[in-house]
């Protein structure tokens, strides 16, 4: 079947199967690495993308849920200065360590920031929510949030 959707803010126009997952057309067809498969089942926030302004799991999204949709991934906003600012936040926050979780967390902090995320810890946890981190621990991620609330 054929689906169209803007991915980064780029028309694509792809053939796929009616059951592919995002994830899968994601990486494999349109080579986009910082999408990738963790648990495959929806836990770990590691092949996490925004669809339609969402943040959502691409490895339970299937294809034909996508057409005529906007999805961002991490490429998609990696000069913004929203971006900058969590990437500095994140490096003073010592918040960061593999990376492999790294492009799911950014986009869940992107997503809130663009959301008028407050300070709030209950509010941040909420938001974080569904992203696994193994090294780093989510205290430190947290005020890598805070901390870029207040570069805001």
């Amino acid at each position: 079947m054929k689906i169209n959707f803007v991915l980064n803010g780029k028309s694509v126009e792809l053939d796929s199967r009616p059951d592919a997952r995002l994830l899968d057309i994601l990486r494999e067809k349109l080579g986009i690495k910082s999408v990738k498969e963790g648990c495959g089942e929806g836990e770990c926030g590691a092949c996490a993308v925004i669809l339609d302004g969402k943040v959502v799991n691409s490895c339970l999204v299937p294809a034909v849920a996508v057409h005529g949709s906007r999805i961002t991934t991490l490429e998609g906003i990696l000069e913004t200065p929203e971006n900058m600012r969590i990437k500095r936040a994140l490096e003073e926050a010592g918040a960061v360590q593999c990376g492999f979780c790294t492009p799911g967390i950014v986009l869940a902090i992107y997503t809130y920031l663009k959301n008028g995320g407050t300070a709030d810890d209950t509010s941040i946890r909420k938001y974080l929510a569904g992203n696994l981190c193994r090294c780093t621990g989510y205290n430190m991620i947290i005020e890598a949030v805070k901390l870029a609330i207040e570069m805001g």
